[in-house]
């Protein structure tokens, strides 16, 4: 997926302690991908945005850091004189996964066996199944028209 940040962005993200609460998967991705592009040029300030890229299991290999990723990005923008980064992420996430940036999601209900209901079974720390028979207890809609859910992570 190719995602486009606008330093405002990055900047509320400081503001709010880079904690947020995404709208969407699509959004969690973005999100936590941003966090280990700071990493990245934590690591090598002289990235290009093309480096910046986030493979799918890049997270789960990722050293640990000190220091504010969020914070790093946006000084590498400064030197690079951008207002909006450019990039592109594979990142997959599945249970075992450590959330760096979003601590509520909002979502919809997803079909069973989709990278998707990995994500939701990662950020509730696999108590998905107890939120869905929930929701089919309750006649809630799925998939994309459907109900949507506010999830806090635990």
């Amino acid at each position: 997926e190719h995602i486009c940040v606008r330093r405002q962005t990055l900047e509320k993200l400081l503001q709010h302690h880079c904690q947020a609460i995404a709208v969407g998967t699509t959004s969690v991705r973005t999100l936590e991908s941003l966090y280990y592009m700071g990493l990245k040029v934590m690591a090598n300030p002289g990235m290009t945005e093309e480096q910046l890229h986030v493979g799918q299991w890049e997270p789960y290999e990722a050293p640990q850091q000190s220091g504010n990723p969020i914070a790093a990005l946006l000084d590498w923008m400064d030197c690079n004189g951008l207002d909006a980064l450019h990039a592109s992420t594979q990142i997959i996430i599945a249970p075992g996964y450590r959330f760096h940036i979003v601590k509520y999601l909002v979502t919809n209900f997803h079909q069973p066996q989709s990278t998707l209901l990995l994500l939701v079974s990662a950020f509730t720390g696999g108590q998905w199944r107890d939120i869905y028979r929930h929701a089919l207890d309750h006649s809630y809609r799925f998939l994309s028209y459907g109900d949507s859910s506010l999830l806090k992570m635990l």
